[in-house]
């Protein structure tokens, strides 16, 4: 059967944000004190867990809520470099056209996220923004819960290892893409439900079509 509800992550997923992630993550690091990211060190960052990611920086975690706030603002200051991935808009259209609910679950707020998206955001019947690190799992529930879905016909999509993990937590299947923050190498060793590696191939496995049926 094809899955009635699709719950997307924003940035790495939908958003190319991670040029404008290592542009700034040193900027943050000065400011809330923990370890700056040298060059040779984002490879092997992008392999890693969030919670590897947080100790290897010495993240202070009583600092994440701060953190993510200064970071929603700087994003908000930098709407103009931050874009969507090729062939999103496209996608999404073909998800909705299906009828396919559409949600919206990320780190980031719900100003920012519906700026980013555009137009598209009209398309999405649900936001549920400011997730905190390890706070997915929380709002996935809710999600399916306002949207009436039974869990075997939701999926969540993301770009790293927590979206994978916040999936399994609840027990609805986990797209993973490649384009994004992590590693394809981390995100295929822990065996998402689907691996996508283009953007048009997310509506073949969500509605069980192809973009160019």
């Amino acid at each position: 059967m094809p899955y009635s509800l699709a719950i997307f992550d924003l940035d790495g997923t939908l958003v190319d944000s991670f040029p404008w992630f290592l542009r700034t993550i040193n900027d943050v690091a000065d400011r809330f004190g923990f370890r700056r990211v040298a060059d040779k060190d984002v490879e092997a960052l992008r392999h890693a867990s969030t919670r590897e990611i947080l100790s290897r920086l010495e993240v202070p975690v009583w600092k994440l809520p701060a953190i993510a706030r200064y970071a929603r603002r700087l994003k908000a200051e930098a709407a103009g470099e931050i874009s969507l991935f090729a062939g999103v808009d496209t996608m999404l259209q073909t998800l909705a056209g299906n009828g396919v609910q559409l949600a919206l679950v990320t780190s980031d707020n719900e100003a920012n996220a519906r700026q980013k998206l555009g137009g598209a955001a009209a398309l999405f019947s649900h936001f549920d923004c400011a997730a905190s690190v390890f706070g997915k799992p929380a709002k996935f529930r809710r999600v399916i819960r306002r949207e009436g879905v039974e869990p075997g016909r939701v999926i969540a999509i993301g770009d790293e290892v927590r979206d994978i993990e916040a999936a399994r937590a609840v027990g609805i299947a986990c797209g993973a893409v490649s384009w994004g923050y992590a590693a394809p190498a981390a995100l295929r060793a822990l065996a998402p439900d689907h691996m996508f590696a283009q953007m048009e191939e997310i509506a073949g496995v969500v509605c069980r079509i192809s973009l160019k049926a």
